[in-house]
């Protein structure tokens, strides 16, 4: 049976000794053979970032979401990321791949360790994991060779600089590469924009949006199963605004069919979409739209 309550790791030394492997080489710095390592299931909390490409996973849950691993994909950890991994078709012939273990203190003192949190995917939920290229995998592998050869050379005064610049590739290629599968997964990222323009379309006509006022990016990127740093990086692609963007356009696009439309008054459309005060509204709505409320009725009288 897997386990049920996460098992923390603290160091990538201690990654090493659980899975069997000699200590590594720099203790906040690894390349670990996906393969020479046997099947771990159950669920962990690493204290370290993870990059990694692996075939023959099993599979892996993100809260309640189920997704198989066994084609081999590029997927990024952020300390503190809760995973788990249950036992799939794969054996261990078909396992392969590597992983990247860098613990936050090997970025202390460079920009790095304040430019990663601006890489979105760290964030992003399994299913959202990088599908590569043939010609995108080479150009990776190849730079994680240049950090495994780094850190089993002879350590000096420029291995941190050396590996770092090698790291910052690796994570810059990444992002064009989400980009790149951004625009070329058409259909699957389509249809997350579709089930967001229903999703939007239903809460603004059910109660729900007296109730409760507009709804949060977190809400929307849970209903839809993906993660909120996720969607906003897909709508900006496809759309050029974030998620926040986008329900604020819904909501002033709702508040211009009403206005255009029907005679109610400020107060009640207001109130229909959300607002407690009539003043709240006229100001948000002339905030995004450049014109107040009433001005914008009177064009169409």
């Amino acid at each position: 049976m897997p386990n049920t309550q996460p098992f923390r790791i603290k160091s990538i030394t201690e990654f090493h000794r659980l899975r069997g492997l000699p200590p590594p080489e720099h203790p906040l710095i690894s390349v670990v053979d996906y393969a020479a390592i046997a099947p771990a299931y159950g669920s962990a909390v690493f204290d370290y970032y993870s990059i990694s490409i692996k075939r023959g996973v099993g599979k892996m849950f993100y809260g309640q979401q189920e997704y198989d691993f066994d084609e081999g994909v590029m997927y990024f950890m952020a300390p503190n990321q809760v995973l788990r991994v249950e036992p799939g078709q794969a054996d261990d012939a078909q396992r392969s791949g590597w992983i990247l273990l860098i613990h936050p203190d090997f970025l202390w003192n460079t920009p790095l360790a304040t430019t990663i949190k601006r890489y979105e995917f760290f964030d992003y939920a399994v299913n959202e994991a990088l599908f590569l290229s043939d010609k995108e995998e080479a150009m990776i592998h190849h730079l994680i060779q240049n950090i495994k050869h780094e850190y089993h050379s002879a350590i000096d005064k420029f291995s941190q600089s050396i590996i770092i610049s090698q790291l910052e590739t690796l994570l810059n290629y990444a992002e064009r590469f989400y980009q790149r599968q951004f625009i070329t997964r058409k259909i699957s990222n389509h249809k997350i924009l579709d089930r967001l323009e229903a999703l939007l379309e239903d809460y603004f006509e059910s109660e729900q949006i007296i109730k409760s006022g507009l709804p949060s990016v977190n809400d929307v990127a849970s209903q839809l199963n993906v993660s909120p740093s996720y969607l906003t990086g897909l709508l900006k692609t496809l759309t050029g605004q974030n998620t926040q963007q986008h329900i604020h356009g819904k909501l002033i696009e709702k508040a211009k069919q009403k206005l255009s439309t029907t005679t109610l008054g400020i107060g009640e459309i207001a109130y229909g979409l959300g607002f407690e005060h009539p003043q709240s509204f006229s100001k948000f709505f002339k905030s995004k739209s450049g014109v107040s409320p009433l001005a914008f009725r009177r064009s169409f009288n």
